[in-house]
């Protein structure tokens, strides 16, 4: 699907058809609609195919006229997916005409600046739009990652009392997007880096600055997920040994209700022999017989209780 939008006073407008100035946005594009973007962009071929490969590193390219910038951009799956947050490449086309993003398909950093909610945003200045769509994407994984510790400190507190490995898998899920995190995290800043130093398109000081701060942001969330990491990995260790012991402890409260059940059952089963036995004749026999067994069971309830067996 392709759409195109442009600035106009009230804001990002759709238009039919590519002008100068203008924003094209794509995602997951058909073998047409690649066709029309190799015949009108004016980029290279590969250009336009390269960001749909999902596992597209990070990186820039120059040719023709025309400036390839692939970054990873976090994509939020669902809570019940295996990896609930991941990443996938952004391709950014930049001529001297227009602006092309393209992806495979939508995520959360495309949806804020489609949905008008980046302030400033001007698609007639291209060098500019990249510079706030990498910003973006900065702030967009640093969200994520508020939201992963978020899910993380739910499952901790259920984790406390858990019996069972589904709360462990939970902590797995998070723990794989947090490697993809830091895997795509390092390749943008390094992507940025490169393209601070090489100059692939002109920059004013306003620019430099937004560059800065996308790099700052970018550098902030490496940190972000490098200490959740390590936080989640100690937790997942600690916590797998909490649930051994949490089962330990309901098997051990288990064997000790069955030992002191087992008493009344001795003892009746001694009485209920076809054999002489004391107190065979007394009128009180089962009472008694009952007391006896209470009372040595009892017994063993408070040497339990005293050793913290229950």
């Amino acid at each position: 699907m392709i759409t195109i939008m442009k600035n106009t006073d009230n804001g990002l407008s759709p238009l039919p058809e590519m002008i100068p100035g203008c924003w094209a946005h794509v995602v997951d594009p058909t073998p047409d609609e690649i066709a029309r973007l190799q015949s009108e962009v004016g980029a290279p071929a590969d250009f336009v195919t390269y960001p749909l490969d999902v596992d597209e590193r990070a990186r820039t390219e120059k040719e023709e006229g025309a400036i390839l910038i692939i970054l990873r951009v976090p994509y939020f799956q669902g809570r019940t997916a295996d990896v609930p947050y991941t990443t996938m490449p952004l391709g950014i086309i930049l001529t001297d005409k227009l602006v092309v993003t393209i992806c495979k398909s939508a995520n959360g950093v495309m949806h804020e600046m489609l949905d008008g909610r980046v302030k400033g945003l001007s698609t007639a200045k291209r060098n500019r739009f990249v510079l706030r769509l990498l910003l973006i994407t900065a702030q967009k994984y640093l969200s994520y990652l508020r939201e992963i510790n978020k899910a993380v400190d739910t499952l901790e507190d259920r984790l406390q009392a858990s019996l069972k490995n589904k709360e462990v898998m939970e902590l797995l899920k998070y723990q794989k997007s947090l490697t993809y995190f830091t895997t795509a995290l390092k390749s943008n800043e390094l992507m940025m880096q490169r393209l601070q130093r090489s100059r692939l398109f002109e920059m004013y000081p306003d620019d430099e600055d937004l560059l800065e701060d996308a790099l700052t942001e970018i550098q902030q969330a490496i940190e972000m997920t490098s200490i959740s990491s390590n936080i989640l990995s100690g937790m997942m260790d600690a916590f797998a040994s909490i649930i051994s012991n949490n089962l330990n402890v309901v098997m051990k409260f288990l064997a000790s209700i069955t030992i002191i059940l087992s008493i009344p059952t001795i003892v009746a089963s001694f009485y209920g022999m076809n054999v002489a036995l004391p107190l065979a004749e007394h009128p009180l026999a089962f009472l008694i017989t009952l007391g006896i067994a209470l009372g040595i069971a009892l017994v063993v309830v408070v040497v339990f209780w005293k050793k913290d067996w229950f």
